[in-house]
């Protein structure tokens, strides 16, 4: 009987530390547990089940009333989470021609073998007002090195940052009236503050973005924006990062500023949209997603101009597509004789959905990345015209996993005669 009263006693307090570990000494007396024991061993050898079963519902009710202010109390009611794991696997024959320093280094250049990536995100919104937003994300991964080549073979969820999770993307958004909302933050990039210029999602390479990520891409640092979105489908949305702003001599539009001010011109309509984004760029280093190593030119300021349109099918798990187009053109001020001083590029995107299942989608993407047109101080660029591609088939699993095969390749996309070809496949889990 001694060991069944054990056996109770345990099994009764481990059953009070399972449910929070942390709380479970405030929450359970367990020295008073034991002194119970102790004390009906001395004094009875029976149990008076009755008062054990009492004393146990108390502390059990005790530690269910805390742990649920716990968890109420773990973020606030306006606060959201959610997160996302993205991995991959694929290999790509003619990588290893394509040097995207052009230094003639030999280190971690990519090989043309199967590689990997993953990276894992987590999104949190809170709202202080019911209106406004803070929005913050956590991002980490690792990469391959076949999947961070510009242009041909970036994936577009590539983020390597040696497996270690980092604040991402931080922003707070307001709205001032009915139509307009404001955007500051420390980690934001241009086109979070813009009008949706694209329908057209990869499967695979990260330059078929925004229509083209030619004017668009690698921004991520301090800025503000303002947009303005009236009834009748027109907009307006004005904003600018600037990469100098929190470093140690720098500071916002002061002395050596590297920013990048955009202003699009917008009307959308529930299956149609045109736009045009103005990018004034000074000091910009950063390279783009969608450009030839000649197309490029970040020595100097420049000014970018991205025309962009979709349209969308009344029905879909038809023949008829959602088509995205994008033009881009490039202009650099002052740029030195023999370098580039004008560039340009187009993409097409074609989206084909709910035609073997539900929230299926097949993708056909082409783009020719950012080419030189024209030299400072006269000249033509001896570039043969550069071309990527992409073709894949996105399926849902479940509400919360999707799987992408994609083929993708190019001819002189970073260069006169590096051609590419790839295959891989892409799992995403959201919860």
């Amino acid at each position: 009987m001694k060991l069944f009263q054990q056996m109770l006693v345990a099994g009764a307090s481990l059953g009070l530390l399972t449910p929070i570990a942390a709380q479970a000494s405030d929450m359970v007396n367990l020295e008073e547990i034991n002194s119970y024991s102790r004390s009906t061993k001395r004094k009875s050898s029976r149990l008076d089940s009755n008062t054990f079963i009492n004393k146990v519902s108390e502390d059990i009710a005790t530690l269910e009333t805390n742990q649920n202010d716990f968890e109420a109390g773990a973020f606030s009611s306006t606060t959201t989470m959610d997160g996302k794991v993205v991995a991959w696997i694929g290999g790509i024959d003619g990588i290893n021609d394509v040097d995207d320093d052009e230094d003639g280094s030999t280190t971690d250049e990519p090989a043309d073998d199967i590689g990997t990536g993953y990276t894992f995100t987590m999104n949190l919104n809170t709202s202080f007002t019911g209106d406004d937003n803070l929005y913050m994300r956590l991002k980490g991964g690792e990469t391959g090195n076949q999947w961070k080549v510009k242009p041909t073979s970036y994936h577009i969820d590539t983020k390597d940052t040696g497996d270690s999770f980092n604040v991402d993307k931080i922003w707070y958004s307001f709205p001032v009236g009915d139509n307009i909302t404001v955007f500051a933050g420390g980690r934001i990039e241009n086109y979070y503050m813009y009008v949706t210029p694209s329908i057209y999602k990869p499967g695979a390479l990260k330059a078929l973005k925004l229509g083209g990520n030619s004017n668009f891409g690698a921004s991520t640092d301090v800025g503000f924006g303002v947009k303005y979105e009236a009834d009748n489908g027109f907009a307006v949305a004005s904003n600018v990062v600037d990469k100098n702003a929190d470093a140690t001599n720098g500071g916002f539009f002061q002395t050596g500023s590297v920013n990048k001010w955009d202003t699009q011109l917008a009307y959308t309509k529930d299956r149609y949209h045109l736009s045009l984004t103005v990018s004034n760029a000074q000091r910009w280093t950063s390279q783009i997603y969608n450009a030839t190593a000649l197309g490029e030119n970040t020595a100097t300021d420049s000014m970018g101009y991205a025309y962009r349109l979709y349209w969308m099918p009344e029905e879909t798990g038809t023949l008829v597509p959602e088509i995205t187009l994008g033009y881009d053109t490039k202009f650099w001020d002052g740029a030195a004789a023999g370098t580039v001083d004008e560039a340009e590029s187009w993409m097409l995107g074609l989206t084909w959905k709910d035609i073997v299942q539900a929230d299926d989608r097949i993708g056909l993407g082409l783009t020719q990345p950012m080419k030189a047109v024209s030299f400072a101080g006269g000249g033509t660029p001896n570039e043969v015209d550069p071309l990527l591609w992409e073709v894949y088939y996105s399926w849902k699993v479940n509400d919360s996993m999707s799987v992408t095969p994609a083929v993708f390749g190019g001819k002189n996309s970073f260069q006169t005669e590096d051609d590419t070809f790839g295959a891989v496949v892409t799992t995403a889990f959201k919860f």
